[in-house]
């Protein structure tokens, strides 16, 4: 036998029963496979002909009305919806399965959604699948394969799906730090909003033979016209009701207040009579319940759950300082890791310095020893100029010709002489001026080395820091509830509360806005009859959270009316 859930995230089990097995055990052999608890909001469900049954607890499955068809196809499905998620839904596996079949109807448009509240739980919807938006993972065209937003509004706008994937993602963006629970109850707040959220509609027929529709939720009774879904013509609260009284196709909703006229119905088929009456009875004993002291399984239930949340929201912290150091220890080492390699870069330019210094120093040495040479070289040609000087005077005084010529030749000699020993001096101080430069070159090249020693005696000691504070000791966390912690945790609740109001209110404003952003695409042409409605209901201030707030029935005693008696007798 196969359980299936929704086409979103589908779940499928499959399950081998006995044929006498009833549809209590396959129930609750489908709630221990799933872990889940919270059973009353939940059946069975089967399509028959045209329109659709819920099994029945005390009957076998196989007497039922099903296919017979191996294997036989049963849908599990929330029977009853909750007056407030946030506060009667305990179980995070109760909450997944709500936010699975209201985003799948949302989508399929058996719950009417206006284009903003569409683009907002589409957000949630991302952010519960992917978890906090990363841009450098989540980049333009993640999307693209998701099925986020019913056709209708997609078709009423002209803009492309990288146009909504954009506003999606800009939502998406602040819902940063939230788990993907808490995006989920976010989306099943403002999902139980909507006008028809939670209610099961049936075509009936007044007294005179009028089409209407019969609308079923977890506060009333609901008359509908057949083209307005939305907002009903009236409404039976289920405290204002004294009795309803079922006789084959015609049903009677007698009021608390005896002078008040009953309104009479008659519905198509027996079947859909039974699965009416089936409805009322659940969503009436639920009305009674929550309004009685809770019982000790769901005062049980509430106290693990908000055990477990605190438990998770310490472990989340605990993460989240981890993540904090870790991040932090990462910022240091890659700070450290830019101060190393810019000290190596400066080690590597005073290496280079040191180089062309040692360069520098060589060519000077190697020209002083060349001016030396020069210097030598004109030295010993003076030397022997003097001596052909002398040797010319000896000659010289044989004729008075040849001393002439001598002393012309001994002329140019002296003249030679003295240019020679002019330039001997000037290479002399040439070469007194490279032995300085020199000595400056080899002094230059000491102070480098020195500059360079230094450099690499920081390199080290910012290397071994590194080493030594990169990883910065992670305390050892613990933690134990005690009285106090569960006072300040029912503190913390409180506060809570009250910034739930704030946060309705934000929620309004962000609602507001996106709902400006995008009318300037719409295609006046292309609105339903829904959205019309919606429309209206919003100029006129009737929308369903308003007529929800004027309607809050007053409690109610802890016995259960006549309405109750009444329903048994009907069995």
């Amino acid at each position: 036998m196969c359980c299936s859930a929704y086409k979103w995230i589908q779940l499928n089990m499959l399950l081998y029963i006995n044929v006498k097995s009833t549809g209590k055990y396959l129930f609750d052999l489908v709630c221990r496979a799933l872990g889940l608890r919270e059973t009353w909001f939940f059946g069975l469900q089967y399509d028959v002909k045209d329109t659709v049954a819920w099994i029945k607890m005390d009957k076998k499955v196989l007497d039922h009305d099903v296919s017979k068809e191996d294997p036989v196809t049963l849908h599990f499905l929330a029977k009853f919806y909750p007056e407030n998620a946030e506060e009667e839904l305990v179980q995070d596996i109760t909450q997944h399965l709500f936010f699975l079949q209201v985003i799948i109807k949302i989508l399929e448009e058996e719950i009417y959604c206006p284009p903003e509240a569409s683009v907002l739980l589409a957000s949630y919807a991302v952010q519960a699948k992917y978890g906090d938006y990363d841009p450098n993972v989540h980049k333009p065209g993640f999307l693209a394969q998701e099925e986020l937003l019913p056709k209708r509004v997609i078709n009423l706008y002209q803009m492309t799906p990288e146009m909504w994937e954009e506003r999606i993602t800009a939502c998406y963006s602040e819902h940063r730090g939230r788990t993907r629970e808490d995006a989920e109850m976010e989306y099943l707040k403002i999902a139980q909003d909507l006008e028809m959220y939670g209610i099961n509609y049936f075509p009936i027929r007044n007294k005179k033979g009028t089409d209407l529709l019969l609308g079923v939720d977890a506060l009333g009774l609901h008359i509908y016209d057949p083209d307005n879904r939305l907002t009903p013509k009236c409404s039976f609260p289920w405290n204002e009701i004294r009795n309803i009284s079922y006789s084959d196709k015609e049903f009677a909703i007698k009021p608390l207040d005896k002078k008040t006229d009953s309104f009479k119905f008659n519905s198509s088929m027996l079947r859909v009579n039974k699965l009416i009456l089936q409805l009322c009875m659940g969503n009436h004993d639920l009305f009674m319940r929550r309004r009685r002291v809770d019982s000790l399984e769901v005062q049980q239930m509430k106290a693990q759950a908000r055990e477990e949340r605190a438990r998770k929201r310490v472990e989340r912290q605990r993460l989240e300082r981890e993540k904090h150091l870790r991040e932090a220890a990462e910022r240091a080492r890659d700070e450290l890791e830019r101060r190393l390699m810019q000290l190596q870069d400066e080690a590597h330019m005073a290496n280079d310095a040191l180089l062309r210094s040692e360069e520098t120093a060589d060519l000077l040495a190697e020209k002083a020893q060349i001016a030396e040479e020069e210097a030598k070289l004109l030295s010993q040609k003076a030397s022997e100029a003097e001596a052909e000087m002398q040797r010319i005077k000896l000659t010289a005084i044989r004729s008075e010709e040849e001393r002439r010529l001598m002393e012309q030749k001994m002329l140019e000699a002296e003249m030679m002489a003295l240019k020679m020993a002019d330039e001997s001096e000037r290479r002399a101080k040439e070469a007194d001026q490279l032995k300085q430069d020199l000595q400056e070159a080899r002094e230059s090249e000491r102070r480098a080395k020195h500059k360079l020693l230094e450099i690499t005696s920081k390199s080290a000691y910012s290397v071994t820091h590194t080493h030594t504070h990169t990883q910065p000791p992670i305390p050892n966390l613990s933690f134990d509830f005690k009285d106090t912690d569960m006072k300040r945790l029912s503190m913390e609740i409180e506060k809570e509360k009250v910034e739930y109001m704030e946060k309705s209110k934000h929620l309004q404003e962000q609602l507001n806005e996106l709902k400006t952003e995008i009318e300037s695409l719409k295609l006046k042409e292309r609105e339903t009859p829904l959205d019309i409605l919606h429309n209206d209901n919003t100029e006129k201030g009737t929308s369903k959270h308003i007529t929800k707030l004027s309607s809050q029935p007053e409690p109610l005693s802890t016995t259960p009316r006549v309405f109750a008696k009444s329903l048994k007798l009907l069995m």
